[in-house]
């Protein structure tokens, strides 16, 4: 398996693990939100404004995902070196 080969898949993995971690936290975070908002809804602007603060939190984690992926995929810093050494087995 090539080099850019194993980038892309690494990339795929990491994208697909942080995305699937991120999902399943906001899914819970709504899920508590919903939970205290029907059992006093005399307090559901604060909860949802907490719900949404927290949100955006969560998913900012998806999103460093996938700066990293773009950077492993684009801007990987070992790109020069594999070439060289593929160039060098390919002799």
């Amino acid at each position: 398996m090539s080099f850019f080969s194993m980038c892309i898949l690494g990339a795929a993995i990491g994208m697909g693990l942080g995305t699937l971690g991120t999902g399943i936290g906001q899914g819970l975070a709504v899920k508590g939100a919903l939970e205290g908002m029907a059992r006093n809804p005399g307090m559901s602007g604060k909860i949802m404004t907490t719900m949404m603060i927290g949100l955006a939190m969560i998913e900012s984690l998806a999103i460093y995902a996938l700066v990293i992926c773009l950077i492993v995929l684009y801007a990987n810093p070992y790109k020069d070196i594999a070439l060289k050494l593929a160039e060098t087995v390919a002799k």
